[in-house]
């Protein structure tokens, strides 16, 4: 079976413009992720899907310079950009990972492809977001090339182009949904935070980063990080206030499977 992994990136962030590309220990939060990808025992095919903006040039500068794979294409159309970057080689199944969960577990990222190869006959999308029990910014969703094809041809609105999954994962009497809950039985999804949004979460990855990141040897797991947040709470703390915020929030009456619960609104 042939994965691919694609990683949408952009420098045109709203709330924190240029966050890929903020230092981390010596190179960018981009490659920093990528590198915890390539980590994965799981055979795969990593793609950066950035976009034709003259400002991502400098994206594909960094991915390309690192020996990754990009491609460039719709700026606001996240479904067709994912389609796209992944259609050139021939997949048989297409990953998910965004580029804002530069501490993402290699480990997490092999159980849910594992789940989706030994199951591969019995789902149509497979995630560990739906519902969502693992620290955020653990995302892994994983689906066909047949049923991401259908989404591209199909999907109309605005939500489900922009965020490329919805179209599947909000529509279980169509599609087989299956997830990937987190093995210890532990729900962190609303209480850590460990994706990159606000200048907050940049400073708490950065921090993280400086105590566990070594340059030779294995990447830091989730169990590193858990660790590391329990003797160190001031670390913890840098960002607490944006836990559980999501995209979610915005679109709570276009989506029918998930409801103010999964989901908080930032403080003011």
């Amino acid at each position: 079976m042939k994965l691919v992994v694609v990683v949408q990136a952009r420098l045109g962030s709203s709330r924190l413009p240029g966050k890929i590309l903020k230092p981390v220990c010596g190179r960018s939060i981009l490659v920093a992720q990528l590198e915890r990808i390539r980590a994965i025992s799981t055979p795969v095919e990593i793609v950066v899907a950035t976009t034709t903006d003259d400002e991502d040039r400098a994206v594909v500068a960094e991915t390309e310079g690192h020996g990754f794979r990009c491609f460039r294409g719709h700026p606001t159309d996240l479904l067709d950009r994912h389609y796209r970057a992944a259609e050139p080689l021939a997949p048989d199944a297409v990953v998910k990972i965004p580029s804002d969960c530069p501490l993402i577990d290699p480990g997490v990222i092999d159980r849910v492809l594992r789940f989706y190869t030994d199951h591969a006959t019995e789902f149509d999308f497979v995630s560990n977001l739906h519902p969502a029990t693992y620290p955020d910014g653990n995302d892994v969703e994983v689906m066909p090339w047949p049923v991401l094809q259908t989404a591209w041809r199909e999907a109309t609105k605005p939500h489900e182009r922009e965020h490329t999954t919805p179209y599947l994962w909000d529509q279980p009497d169509r599609f087989r949904v299956g997830n990937v809950a987190w093995e210890t039985g532990l729900d962190m999804s609303m209480s850590h935070r460990f994706t990159i949004d606000y200048e907050e979460d940049y400073r708490f990855i950065e921090a993280v980063y400086q105590a566990l990141w070594t340059p030779t040897g294995a990447p830091f797991s989730l169990q590193d990080i858990l660790q590391l947040l329990e003797q160190r709470p001031d670390i913890m703390a840098i960002n607490a206030k944006f836990a559980g915020v999501n995209w979610y929030r915005n679109h709570l009456n276009d989506l029918s499977t998930v409801s103010d619960q999964d989901t908080r609104q930032v403080e003011a």
